[in-house]
């Protein structure tokens, strides 16, 4: 009968339905059971601690505290530029001779290379020319001072004699100024200024300060350029510069008058040093600002391009909640936490905010209060227990 087959099949698919609906209700709760345990897993229980386990650790009760705030960064050696120069060719000509080697010593006015110059040797020849000529010009400009008494000369010629030796004394004083800028030796010119003859001369490039040849810019035979070519650096390196990268979010702790420490990586102690400048731009590249050290260097230790490790200490005192740093530790997400112990006795994880790092401890901004009690030694044995 058509009635009843289709009741029959309005019934099977109503049937059908309940038994989805029922499955879907199962899973649902199933799944909810399994997130609840799930949740509750992950979060991290108490720890209880035997007599003989607390043995193992020790506690450290936070307090107020004064410190002064501490940047640590990475920083490169320069020279300090008040006491170095580039020594630039003085005359033009080909290089003979070097005379000094890189990290040789020298003293003000010490020779540094020969160089064959022709402007060099116009120079001198000019000298012992105009020294001639105020000395003629003197003699007849007398002469005509006594004539012009007895009516031998008239007076305008007496006087254009005396303007002539004045103007060649003149020539004579510049010439004689000329060869002292290019740096020749004074013995060379009261030889000249005496008439004595003088063996072939060449043009000396000399220090003009006294310290170290940093750098020889220049080869036998290369051709220099006066006033251009670039031949040597000399630096005094008894103090440099170390040229540090602050973050801009440190650049609050650092002033100028900061003490700081330098360290090389191979030597086994610290250089002393002062911040004495702060750059007033940010490098584009890095988003950094250069701090300026000014550090004494008496040994040596310390050469340019060389890479350091600066900590510079504030000068003014700051208070605040310090922790050790053994006393920090890292859940699975890389947050800070410590172990505080609880009313109970037992221990639990307590996330802290690390500020800056002054020594060995941490400056903690949020997570404690004065009083709180932390495991600084034995933290990793807390962890694992909890773990277990």
């Amino acid at each position: 009968m058509p009635g009843v087959e289709c009741r029959g099949r309005w019934l099977r698919t109503l049937l059908a339905a309940g038994m989805l609906l029922t499955l879907a209700l199962v899973q649902g709760c199933s799944s909810k059971t399994d997130n609840d345990a799930q949740a509750a897993s992950a979060t991290p229980r108490n720890v209880s601690l035997t007599t003989d386990q607390r043995k193992s650790i020790h506690l450290y009760t936070v307090a107020p505290s004064q410190f002064r705030k501490t940047v640590d960064s990475t920083g490169a050696v320069d020279f300090d530029n008040e006491q170095a120069t580039s020594v630039l060719a003085p005359f033009s000509g080909p290089v003979s001779r070097l005379l000094v080697s890189p990290g040789q010593k020298v003293k003000k006015g010490e020779p540094l290379a020969e160089v064959d110059s022709p402007d060099f040797a116009a120079a001198v020849s000019t000298y012992v020319k105009a020294i001639v000529t105020a000395k003629n010009a003197r003699r007849l400009a007398d002469a005509d001072k006594d004539l012009v008494q007895h009516n031998g000369v008239s007076t305008r010629e007496a006087e254009q004699a005396q303007t002539d030796a004045a103007n060649a004394e003149a020539d004579r004083d510049a010439a004689r100024q000329a060869l002292v800028s290019l740096d020749v030796d004074p013995q060379i010119i009261k030889d000249i200024q005496a008439g004595r003859a003088v063996s072939r001369i060449q043009g000396i490039i000399r220090s003009p300060i006294t310290g170290t040849v940093a750098e020889k810019l220049i080869t036998p035979g290369q051709l220099l350029q006066a006033g251009t070519t670039p031949c040597f650096t000399v630096a005094d390196l008894s103090r440099v510069w170390v040229m540090t990268q602050i973050s801009a979010s440190e650049l609050a702790s650092v002033s100028v008058g900061d003490s700081a420490q330098v360290e090389t990586g191979t030597a086994s102690t610290s250089l002393d040093g002062t911040v004495d400048n702060i750059s007033a731009v940010v490098d584009p590249d890095t988003r950094a600002v250069i701090a300026r050290v000014v550090v004494e260097n008496p040994r040596g230790l310390l050469k340019k391009q060389m890479y350091v490790r600066v900590r510079i200490q504030a000068r003014q005192p700051s208070s605040g909640l310090l922790v050790p740093v053994s006393a920090i530790l890292r859940d699975d997400e890389n947050l800070p936490f410590v172990y505080a112990v609880q009313p109970d006795g037992s221990f639990a994880r307590q996330h802290v905010t690390l500020g800056s790092r002054t020594g060995d401890q941490y400056v903690i901004p949020e997570g404690l209060k004065s009083g709180d009690q932390v495991v600084i030694d034995g933290a990793i044995f807390v962890q694992f227990m909890q773990s277990q």
